[in-house]
């Protein structure tokens, strides 16, 4: 399997994205934290910690306390690609990301957001 260089990446690199992408379209830092918060597992300070250490996503996922079962809830297109079709487990988690902060930038509510 060819190695992927996304899964390297320090999560500290694109976590300052998302707050960008978010704050752009006048949505919070908290919301951004909050969303990562519901898929993870992480608390605020575990989040915090997470940045800190410069840990690549796949070390962050892989430390997650506990992927969200709802994320199977999560449906739609990021990069061309259906979420819910995607093979690689690790690839998807990071796809499911990408989708949850793509619906915050979009205006979307956070609670429809966070599948409650």
């Amino acid at each position: 399997m060819p190695r992927n260089h996304i899964f390297e990446m320090a999560f500290a690199k694109v976590y300052p994205l998302y707050v960008k992408k978010a704050e752009n379209k006048n949505r919070t830092k908290e919301e951004v934290d909050k969303i990562i918060c519901w898929l993870t597992g992480y608390n605020q300070s575990e989040l915090q910690q997470q940045i800190e250490r410069g840990n690549d996503l796949k070390t962050f996922f892989a430390q997650a306390p506990e992927i969200n079962p709802n994320s199977s809830l999560i449906k739609g297109v990021v990069c061309g690609v259906r979420v819910e079709e995607i093979e690689d487990p690790l690839m998807q988690k990071i796809r499911y990301l990408d989708k949850l902060i793509d619906e915050l930038a979009k205006g979307k509510d956070l609670e429809k957001i966070l599948r409650e």
